[in-house]
């Protein structure tokens, strides 16, 4: 369904040259001289790239109706991933390249979220955070700061990130998906 420039919103999804945006930002510019246009930030669904574009004020652009499905991370081969669809319980298989930012988050039954246009994934989406056990980590030795109190730990996904000195083999501990980092160690 094509709408009206003027009817931008942030978080409204388009089809611009064939291809699936997010709209991040938008501008309605009225200048002095000249016709109204609306200066845009643009995030693509399929490759995360941020664009600045520019309309016309009386342009017509193609809304894309995005459908979200609830998965459940069952097993993976040496080249595919086994989701369960929660809905329909169908199983599907994606391929290591397209999820290879998310794996190392991933364990078994864990649900996810993957984004649709028109039957293909557009993306995959973790939970903002993950609970993840400590498999190996060197023991924290009272009173050593001179690393600024942090040390590398191996998660059970294979997942390597800084914890505190505190933490041991065998705790679980919560990490932000978004930014990779130590959040909290979660009690049993």
């Amino acid at each position: 369904m094509a709408i009206s420039i003027n009817q931008l919103r942030n978080g409204q999804t388009l089809l611009v040259d064939g291809e699936v945006w997010q709209v991040v930002d938008f501008q309605h510019v009225k200048p002095g001289k000249g016709a109204a246009f609306v200066r845009t930030k643009l995030k693509n669904l399929k490759t995360d790239a941020l664009v600045e574009r520019t309309f016309k004020g009386d342009e017509r652009i193609e809304e894309a109706f995005i459908e979200e499905k609830r998965f459940q991370f069952l097993y993976s081969t040496k080249d595919f991933y086994s989701f369960l669809d929660q809905q329909t319980f169908e199983e599907i298989q994606l391929e290591r390249e397209k999820i290879e930012e998310i794996i190392l988050f991933l364990k078994e039954n864990q649900e996810i979220s993957a984004f649709f246009y028109k039957d293909q994934i557009l993306n995959i989406s973790l939970p903002n955070f993950v609970e993840l056990e400590v498999k190996r980590t060197e023991p924290g030795i009272r009173g050593d700061t001179a690393k600024g109190g942090e040390k590398p730990a191996v998660l059970e996904t294979g997942l390597v990130i800084q914890v505190p000195l505190f933490v041991n083999e065998g705790d679980r501990i919560k990490i932000d998906t978004r930014t990779v980092k130590y959040v909290e160690r979660v009690m049993k």
